[in-house]
């Protein structure tokens, strides 16, 4: 009979956490969700993103856009216009970050009456 693998070192783990940690953060991020369901069906321009996302700043879609290049998740297409156009869409890792994505609002969205219910009943018994 075989035994079971031990554990690995408590460092390892630690390790291991930690690097998850950046990827959950910038996926649970609410901007980098909007901007993924934004660019989930075709590219998108930045000012259309922008425009469709609504409330985020242009530093803050700046700097979003740039962390999900950087991850790989959004590609970045300068076209030599004048001015210049640039273009985001979503990679094919990008895509499949977006199916989670995506059922994670639809359950959202499932259940905001219910989850609101319970903040009023709690920010009643609490006040």
């Amino acid at each position: 009979m075989d035994m079971p693998a031990p554990p690995p070192p408590p460092h390892q783990i630690s390790d291991q956490c930690r690097k998850l940690s950046t990827v959950l953060s910038l996926v649970g991020d609410k901007w980098t969700v909007m901007i993924v369901m934004v660019l989930r069906d075709r590219p998108r321009r930045f000012n259309e993103i922008k425009r469709t996302v609504g409330g985020i700043s242009q530093q803050m879609l700046t700097r979003t856009l740039r962390a999900l290049e950087r991850d790989g998740m959004v590609s970045r297409t300068v076209y030599p216009t004048l001015p210049p156009q640039v273009e985001y869409a979503l990679t094919d890792l990008g895509r499949s970050m977006s199916e989670p994505v995506h059922a994670l609002g639809r359950w959202a969205g499932a259940h905001l009456d219910q989850i609101e219910g319970h903040r009023a009943d709690f920010d009643g018994r609490t006040a």
